[in-house]
């Protein structure tokens, strides 16, 4: 029988009826991968002697009578995770040979549920591009179009979860690295709330796996399903043992409604700035009109209380980049800051946030800081009239490689017009910059065949609630299908 396609869920109901056995589900992932991967190139880096011994493990846990979460489950992992023994590069050449000594906590989380890890997955320098390739490992394709990206920063997950590599996979996000690849490859992934799950060890080489507290930036599950997401999510969720761990648990709230016609959602699919493209368009429009025919209360895009997109755009840019020239040199830093001083008060663009962002004093930090604050607690409000918020993750399905070495030059296409490349990232903003989490669902194919998909935002610590509504919808639309 064939499994590599099948839901962890549906492989776990199989393992405990005694179908299939953890070293058979094993095998298969493996041979699909030494099969398939060749023109796909997701798992950059195989372990496949110690997935083996894991499995057998497995059985014989599950013969002793243990059942747990993902028992006998064969997963993935970004390569961004440390994996005691594996490389860990963030695909940069000057640590291709670094080796950590031990499992980020997050693996650790896995192992002990019983996951059996095939090996890691790739990703793009740094984890800083939406596409994924570097020196190392090379390029990854989309499995829909080998000519066409992926996504990333988890692209390699992306597409190692589409290619049948594993039933679950973790990834992180801060620029929508889970949403953008689940979108572009046509699988499921959850951008938790800011701080749910910890992210010790998951960390660029050689620096320090400490229990930091990350700004913006989160861990999160990648799978096939919308259950699949929930299951893996209650593995992860929880704060560093080292930590908050040592006097706290996590008990998420369940989510607000289990039926359809409970839920009040809010649509957009405008942005002020960047357009949709009609692909995606038709996609947000698909999961709308599920939702009304569901009996759902729909609004479209012009809720009073919906915190200015324009202004949340630009804040989150200036932080999303406020770290990035930390460890600039001297010279080049000081270069940003004369541009910065040459910046007109009125030129409120994308660039000039990025620009000014890099240069931030810590000062002017906090008064960007404190406009968050203000527009998460307009979220609050907001949700407190709507249960979720369903838009684009980019304006665009997955988009041709392009591996010119300063994403300034490089442009999107969207409907036959270009615009900047980073500006994209909008969208998946939309969600990181308050904390929000978002689930990214399958919502129907582009007229050349390319999955599309659109994010449900929710409410701070009900991450439950958006992966319901997931899960309703995959029932309504229908979820994952295997690239052709």
């Amino acid at each position: 029988m064939e499994w590599n396609f099948r839901a962890a869920g549906e492989l776990t109901a199989a393992l405990r009826a005694g179908e299939v056995s953890s070293v058979e589900l094993t095998d298969q992932a493996i041979t699909g991968i030494e099969r398939d991967d060749k023109a796909i190139n997701a798992v950059c880096v195989p372990d496949f002697e110690r997935a083996r011994a894991a499995a057998r493990d497995a059985d014989q846990a599950r013969a002793r009578g243990e059942d747990r979460p993902l028992l006998g489950i064969p997963v993935t992992v970004k390569e961004s995770y440390n994996i005691a023994g594996l490389p860990t590069t963030w695909g940069m050449p000057l640590h291709r040979n670094y080796l950590p000594a031990e499992d980020a906590v997050q693996v650790s989380r896995l192992k002990a549920a019983g996951a059996v890890v095939l090996g890691k997955t790739n990703v793009p320098v740094g984890l800083q591009d939406v596409q994924t390739f570097n020196e190392i490992y090379g390029t990854t394709n989309n499995p829909w179009d080998h000519a066409r990206t992926p996504g990333g920063s988890s692209g390699g997950s992306a597409a190692a979860l589409a290619s049948g590599f594993g039933a679950l996979s973790i990834g992180s996000d801060m620029a929508g690295s889970l949403r953008t690849p689940a979108h572009f490859c046509g699988i499921y992934a959850h951008k938790p709330t800011l701080g749910l799950a910890a992210n010790r060890g998951m960390v660029p080489p050689r620096v320090p796996a400490l229990p930091t507290e990350l700004d913006l930036a989160v861990v999160g599950p990648m799978a096939r399903t919308a259950r699949d997401l929930r299951l893996l999510l209650d593995v992860m969720a929880g704060p560093d043992p080292l930590t908050l761990g040592v006097a706290h648990a996590v008990t998420l709230p369940v989510a607000r409604h289990e039926r359809l016609c409970d839920f009040r959602v809010l649509v957009l699919e405008e942005h002020p700035l960047i357009p949709t493209g009609s692909a995606v368009r038709a996609a947000v429009n698909r999961v709308a009109d599920a939702l009304v025919d569901g009996g759902a209360r729909v609004e479209r895009d012009n809720s009073p209380l919906l915190p200015d997109l324009t202004e949340a755009a630009l804040i989150y840019t200036q932080l999303r980049c406020s770290g990035s020239a930390a460890h600039f040199p001297d010279e080049v830093y000081e270069q940003l800051r004369a541009r910065a001083a040459q910046l007109g008060a009125d030129d409120q663009s994308l660039d000039a946030a990025r620009v000014r962002g890099m240069v931030l004093s810590h000062r002017d930090w906090i008064e960007v800081n404190n406009r968050r604050e203000v527009h998460r607690h307009g979220w609050r409000q907001l949700f407190t009239q709507f249960d979720a918020v369903v838009c684009p993750i980019t304006p665009t399905p997955a988009f041709p490689h392009d591996h010119r070495p300063d994403p300034r030059g490089r442009r999107i296409d969207i409907d036959g017009v270009e615009y900047p490349y980073l500006d994209q990232l909008v969208w998946a903003g939309l969600a990181t910059m308050p904390g929000l989490p978002a689930t990214a669902i399958p919502a129907g194919r582009s007229p050349e065949g390319l999955p599309v998909g659109v994010q449900i935002i929710g409410p701070m610590l009900e991450d439950h609630t958006p992966l319901r509504l997931a899960e309703l919808l995959e029932q309504s639309i229908g979820g994952f299908q295997a690239p052709k």
